[in-house]
């Protein structure tokens, strides 16, 4: 389920400062200047409640890993999953786990569409057939191996969506370039607005309600069901 597969497949993710004011005279605006600065305090602090878990970048332009992600919601897991119909089983089949930001999945829930400033992280992880009292099947070991970002941002990006790659740990990322094949992947197969909803069960049926599922992917749907069985 990973981004990269997409690629892999040919087919075508300054805080407020207060200081302690220096005593003045007359006491009036010493009043005068506390109240200022608690009313500016309230509308930093409101603004950031907002969309406390928006996309963050530096100043030239690259994606700041969000480090908490994995307390968002988490949406699912897939395990040695790709697009490419050639792709062979790997004898060490990696887990796929996905998250999105609380406030965009509260809008998804409500609307079946996702909202400006939504980000949807991907981590990669290892995984283990023996160990403890486990005989078959396997279940998540190891640390995080990759992590891929999809950030909806339509003030900034082409297209509204960008992926983002932190390869090299949590190190700020800079944008995949919107030549490469997971853009045109996501565009020509994706449920909702570019993303994979289709592998989330618990919004598939919500985009199903609302209506807001692709045309390309009713497409393809309509495609599978109507081919022969393999």
């Amino acid at each position: 389920m990973s981004f990269a597969d997409c690629i892999q497949a040919g087919e075508s993710h300054c805080p407020f400062c207060r200081r302690t004011p220096v005593l003045l005279k007359p006491l009036c605006l010493l009043l005068s200047a506390v109240m200022a600065t608690t009313s500016f305090a309230a509308t930093a602090d409101d603004q950031v409640a907002v969309d406390p878990h928006g996309p963050a970048y530096t100043a030239d332009g690259r994606l700041i890993a969000p480090a908490d992600y994995r307390e968002w919601v988490y949406l699912s897991s897939g395990l040695d999953m790709s697009y490419n119909p050639k792709a062979m089983a790997s004898p060490s089949p990696m887990f796929d786990n996905t998250f999105v930001n609380p406030e965009s999945y509260r809008a998804f829930a409500s609307t079946g569409r996702w909202p400006d400033k939504t980000v949807i992280v991907l981590e990669v992880r290892g995984s283990a057939g023996k160990g403890s009292i486990n005989q078959r099947g396997h279940y998540q070991s190891g640390g995080v191996q990759g992590m891929e970002v999809h950030v909806k941002d339509t003030a900034r990006f082409q297209g509204g969506w960008a992926f983002f790659s932190f390869d090299d740990g949590a190190a700020p990322a800079k944008q995949i370039p919107v030549a490469e094949a997971c853009y045109t992947c996501h565009s020509a197969h994706a449920a909702v607005d570019t993303t994979f909803v289709q592998f989330y069960p618990t919004l598939l049926p919500i985009a199903q309600q609302h209506s807001t599922l692709s045309a390309a992917y009713l497409k393809d749907t309509a495609e599978l069901v109507g081919s022969p069985a393999r």
